[in-house]
């Protein structure tokens, strides 16, 4: 009686938390109740040991742990905080956050080497864009990056825009570290997991949505390495 005492207080305990989270996304639902699901388990656990219900406690506890390492192992999302992607070329490293399609990136060679590109106002940007012209990833990442920042930037007279005309070059096979970083998955992240990231990414940059081709084709092939490993 005792335990089914502390397990109906700890499920009464869920029921009211969860009605604070009625009008959540269900992105944060799916992932407090990752968490809290075993929390609550655990706590009833290690309330039992202290009441003297030693043998009950400490089974409930190591149910508990197993429970949170499956989820966390199967979960393939950093819950951490914003979930971002990464995608890098031999000058630049970009960011996309998943949640508002926000870009910033890093600028890892050249006079503006170290500084972030929301940083740069539009004169530093067209300037590091005539360095970047030789280097056909750095170059379609950067456009991607102004195309959402500053639409209107292809106006300007010293703006030299690729317009589709140069050839996408590859810095080499992608790892599946990469692959990834460019879908914001954790490692062994499962089948699921990455169509979903997949699917989601591809709405913020698809070409006909206004969006980057050279980004597209990068997160299909992120998408297309990593799905190789279930296959």
């Amino acid at each position: 009686m005792t335990v089914l005492f502390y397990l109906l207080i700890a499920l009464l305990f869920v029921l009211f938390l969860t009605a604070g989270f009625v009008n959540a996304s269900p992105v944060r639902i799916a992932a407090w109740i990752r968490l809290v699901g075993p929390t609550i388990l655990a706590v009833t656990g290690l309330v039992l040991t202290l009441s003297g219900r030693v043998g009950v406690g400490i089974g409930l506890l190591g149910i508990a742990t197993t429970w949170f390492l499956k989820t966390r192992k199967n979960a393939g999302i950093s819950t951490a905080g914003p979930r971002r992607s990464y995608v890098r070329s031999a000058a630049l490293e970009m960011q996309l956050d998943h949640d508002t399609g926000e870009m910033n990136g890093l600028v890892l060679a050249g006079q503006y080497e170290g500084q972030d590109l929301d940083s740069l106002d539009k004169h530093d940007l067209i300037v590091l864009m005539s360095e970047l012209m030789s280097d056909a990833e750095s170059c379609q990442l950067l456009e991607a990056y102004l195309d959402r920042r500053m639409p209107d930037w292809r106006m300007d007279p010293q703006a030299n825009p690729s317009d589709g005309a140069r050839q996408t070059q590859s810095t080499g096979t992608m790892t599946e570290q990469e692959a990834y970083e460019i879908l914001g998955l954790g490692a062994g992240a499962g089948e699921a997991d990455i169509r979903d990231a997949h699917r989601r990414l591809m709405k913020r940059v698809h070409p006909d949505t206004g969006g980057s081709v050279f980004l597209a084709a990068r997160i299909n092939e992120a998408k297309d390495i990593l799905l190789r490993r279930h296959g």
